[in-house]
């Protein structure tokens, strides 16, 4: 097989994984605390990315590590899986989970906002429309299409699901400053992540093991969403011969998540809830055009 017939097969499986995680976590979240599932998933996620580590024979980037790399681990294991997956995870516990997983999609015109003053970069006419078609799906699914009223389904809701896409923008923004090897940097920042997950629990919510729902929900979050999904994209960015050759592949998840919280959540999808990720999805596409 071609390299570039490899990277679009790393990336179609990526993007089957992420597609599948709307409906898990809306599942899971009925039978287990969300934060008994970050951790469940978060364990799960660095036992699955240590045996890659193992078998790829990468566990000699571990010996070579300083001070300063363990503590930019450390911070980007703050923001990812420990920040942002806490505040995604409350967005899916008050909001639908075709609102909360399609306004997450929001993120790459965050990072676009976020790049003029952490990497100095300038934003022209056409991004800043850009923005602004993204923005209109934001109001049209945050208000169920009723955007004159400005009435929002669940402010706080909405707020938190955005704001995941405002921290995983940070986290990829940061993650590109770091030098250390993919896979071996996932893996550091899952295990500084559950030591954060863990210090939280010791103060909220002592851990009690999960009904076998919420226990197998957990384990299929952390072997499809935050294990190999991440593998299988960083796999397919590597065979790629461009990035922008399979980068635009992923606009195909929202979409195929919403059939699948359709039939596996039961959700009727609405109409506002299309309409929006198609102002999202062209907003971002255009300002990757003009980028």
């Amino acid at each position: 097989m071609k390299r570039q017939n490899q990277a679009y097969l790393y990336a179609l499986l990526a993007i089957l994984c992420w597609s599948t995680i709307g409906s898990a976590f809306k599942i899971s979240i009925h039978y287990i605390y969300f934060e008994h599932l970050l951790l469940i998933s978060t364990l799960v996620a660095i036992i699955i990315l240590f045996v890659i580590l193992l078998t790829g024979k990468k566990l000699k980037n571990l010996k070579g590590l300083n001070f300063t790399d363990i503590v930019y681990s450390a911070f980007l294991g703050f923001l990812n899986p420990f920040l942002y997956y806490t505040v995604l995870l409350k967005a899916y516990e008050l909001l639908p989970a075709q609102e909360a997983g399609t306004l997450n999609y929001i993120w790459p015109l965050v990072l676009v906002l976020l790049s003029i003053p952490l990497l100095r970069q300038h934003i022209n006419f056409l991004s800043i429309l850009a923005i602004f078609i993204s923005f209109l799906g934001i109001l049209m699914i945050s208000t169920h299409g009723h955007i004159i009223s400005f009435k929002f389904s669940n402010p706080f809701g909405v707020l938190l699901a955005l704001g995941s896409a405002v921290f995983w923008a940070f986290y990829w923004i940061f993650n590109t400053k770091d030098k250390m090897e993919a896979v071996t940097r996932l893996f550091l920042n899952f295990c500084f992540g559950c030591i954060y997950i863990l210090i939280t629990l010791f103060f909220i919510r002592p851990f009690r093991i999960p009904v076998w729902q919420g226990l197998l929900g957990s384990i299929y979050i952390g072997i499809f969403e935050m294990g190999i999904a991440f593998v299988f994209w960083i796999m397919a960015l590597k065979l790629s011969k461009t990035t922008a050759m399979v980068s635009n592949l992923i606009y195909l998840s929202p979409f195929i998540s919403l059939v699948l919280i359709h039939f596996i959540v039961g959700e009727t999808i609405f109409i506002s809830t299309i309409t929006g990720l198609i102002f999202i999805v062209s907003g971002i596409l255009l300002q990757q055009k003009v980028s």
